[in-house]
């Protein structure tokens, strides 16, 4: 008995050992989850920034604001809104880039933003690594318009006089590069038409152009050009959408000609962080921003934006985006537009 527990304490030790070593990598899984969920809870403990990377007044602007107080109320933390606007949204994202990773810097990323990233020659940053999405929390629909005398009341007849008259109808666009050009673009490669683009510095620019008959057909966001198609000035072709549009239920998609196979363009906004902020933390504020797209007193406003709710999980705003920038690579290509 005695050779026998002489002979024990070895593997005893060894048992005790290998114990041990379980017991501290679990004791330590368990600190570490407990630590990063407790970071999580604590979060915020001060302010946060909200980088909108263009001017005050437009789409993201207005979105970001609604976000940002619905934060600030389900948080108890201020949440600031910081506009940093230039090259299409990329100086502003590169703020966000840059940023600490600890969830008090976020970022409103928008269509607009991948264009101008699929434009980009030499980008500071990878667009599809840089970031970490949160939600996508909104879309836009965009609308085909031409003036009243314009000898084309739908997609098909414009497709129509588009190929019967090769590069001399026009389109315009508030910018080169912008959504509502690329919009364009894509109609033009799927419809199979030369039309030619005209881009203007902003929105009223060009539908002043249209109304004085320089352009024929503009591409633009419904919110931009309702009032004049409420008023009779423009006439409203179709939607972009696949689906038909809220404050314009009776134009149609552009999809329903049967003309334009898998054509589907809405803009949207959703938030970001830049990459490598905690998990629990972008947990935390997809499910308060998920929460808040809930609340009728935020639908109530975001509607009265122009947009429609639409929140989503932080993996399926990243897949969206990532798709995003594919599609959009493959217009600029496929139009023979050149990175600047």
């Amino acid at each position: 008995m005695m050779a026998a527990s002489e002979g024990s304490p070895p593997r005893a030790e060894g048992g005790i050992l290998m114990l041990t070593r379980r017991t501290l990598l679990a004791v330590s899984a368990a600190w570490l989850f407990g630590a990063a969920e407790a970071a999580a809870q604590e979060w915020p403990q001060r302010s946060v920034r909200v980088i909108v990377p263009f001017g005050p007044g437009g789409g993201a602007d207005i979105i970001g604001r609604i976000v940002a107080q619905s934060l600030q109320e389900k948080l108890g933390q201020p949440v600031v809104i910081e506009n940093r606007p230039g090259a299409g949204g990329t100086l502003g994202n590169e703020v966000v880039a840059r940023a600490d990773k600890d969830g008090y810097t976020l970022g409103i990323m928008t269509a607009g933003q991948i264009i101008a990233a699929v434009m980009s020659k030499s980008p500071r940053y990878d667009t599809l690594t840089a970031f970490d999405p949160v939600s996508q929390v909104a879309t836009a629909g965009l609308i085909i318009v031409t003036r009243p005398d314009f000898p084309a009341d739908d997609v098909k007849q414009l497709i129509a006089a588009a190929k019967a008259n090769p590069g001399k109808i026009s389109f315009a666009s508030p910018g080169f590069g912008a959504t509502q050009h690329f919009t364009g673009e894509l109609f033009r490669q799927t419809a199979g038409v030369n039309i030619l683009h005209v881009p203007f510095r902003t929105s009223p620019e060009a539908i002043s152009a249209m109304l004085g008959k320089q352009v024929d057909v503009l591409f633009d966001t419904v919110s931009a050009v309702l009032g004049q198609v409420q008023s009779g000035q423009l006439k409203a072709l179709a939607v972009t959408g696949k689906d038909r549009f809220p404050a314009v239920p009776n134009v149609p998609a552009a999809i329903e000609s049967g003309m334009l196979p898998g054509y589907d363009v809405t803009t949207w906004y959703g938030v970001f962080a830049p990459r490598g902020v905690p998990g629990e933390i972008i947990a935390k504020l997809n499910t308060t921003i998920n929460e808040s797209l809930k609340e009728e007193a935020v639908q109530k406003r975001l509607t009265t934006a122009g947009v429609v709710v639409r929140g989503s999980s932080a993996e399926a705003f990243g897949e969206h985006m990532a798709r995003e920038f594919k599609r959009w690579n493959a217009v600029r290509e496929a139009a023979g537009i050149p990175q600047q």
